[in-house]
C-alpha cells in the first residue's frame, strides 16, 4: 500500500518529527492539533481558544486534503484537564454536526508545549 504525506500550508507547523496526515489507502490519519495560532505557533490562552484554533488547525488539515469535517470517521481528543469535558463537548459540537465520528475523550499527563486539548482524526477518503 502506498502512501502520500499531506502537508497544509496554512496549518501550524509540525512541533516535531512528523507531518500533518498521510493518506494510506481509503483513510487520511491526522497527527493531532494543537490549539496553535498558524502564524505565530503559539498556543492561544484558555481551553475555550486552544480547542476553538485546535479545530480549525483539524480543518485546514481537511482541507489540504480535499476533504472536510463531514468525512471524519474518528476523532481522538486529549484533554490536559477531563473537568474541560463539557466545554471541549460544546465547541465541538459546532464543527461535527448531524451525525458525528466516533471519539475517544481521554486525559493525559501532559501535552506538546503546555497544551490543554489536542485533536486527531481518522478520514474517509
Amino acid at each position: 500500500m502506498s502512501k502520500t504525506v499531506i502537508n497544509a500550508s496554512k496549518a501550524p507547523a509540525a512541533v516535531g518529527p512528523y507531518v500533518h496526515a498521510v493518506k494510506a489507502g481509503d483513510a487520511v490519519y491526522t497527527s493531532g492539533q494543537l490549539g496553535l495560532d498558524p502564524e505565530s505557533g503559539e498556543l492561544l490562552e484558555g481551553i475555550e481558544a486552544q480547542t476553538e484554533q485546535a479545530l480549525k488547525n483539524l480543518g485546514v488539515v481537511l482541507e489540504a486534503a480535499g476533504l472536510s469535517y463531514g468525512n471524519v470517521v474518528k476523532t481522538t481528543v486529549f484533554l490536559a484537564d477531563m473537568n474541560d469535558f463539557a466545554v471541549v463537548n460544546g465547541i465541538y459540537a459546532k464543527y461535527f454536526t448531524g451525525e458525528a465520528p466516533a471519539r475517544s475523550c481521554v486525559q493525559v499527563a501532559k501535552l506538546p508545549k503546555g497544551g490543554l486539548v489536542e485533536v486527531e482524526a481518522i478520514v474517509a477518503v
